[in-house]
């Protein structure tokens, strides 16, 4: 019988590193851009926001998806449900982070 190997890695490892550095060159290409584009007399739109926000998001999603495959799915089961406890943990906390920087951002836009 074929059996795979312990130490291969999971399937859904390469799409989310594909789409956590698809994500992150997104991010980084529209600040460039909107460092360019912006002045003084004449702001971008607050809808182009969407962009990085939406790109960081990306970013952050593909990590704790990565950070789960790697603590979690990798787990024995006896240590399992600690390292689910500790993962959700993290996960809500770097999802509260990006929440809070895109609320601060969105109320220092519409405070002008």
């Amino acid at each position: 019988m074929n059996q795979i190997p312990a130490n291969q890695p999971d399937k859904r490892r390469k799409p989310l590193l594909i789409l956590e550095f698809s994500c992150l060159a997104t991010l980084l290409l529209s600040m460039g851009w909107f460092s360019t584009q912006s002045s003084a007399d004449n702001p971008i739109s607050p809808a182009w926001l969407l962009v990085p926000a939406v790109a960081s998001l990306g970013v952050f999603l593909s990590f704790i998806g990565l950070m789960y495959l790697r603590w979690v799915a990798s787990a024995t089961d006896d240590r399992r449900n600690r390292h689910k406890v500790i993962f959700a943990l993290l996960a809500i906390t770097l999802l509260g982070v990006w929440v809070y920087g895109i609320a601060n951002t969105w109320i220092s836009l519409n405070a002008r």
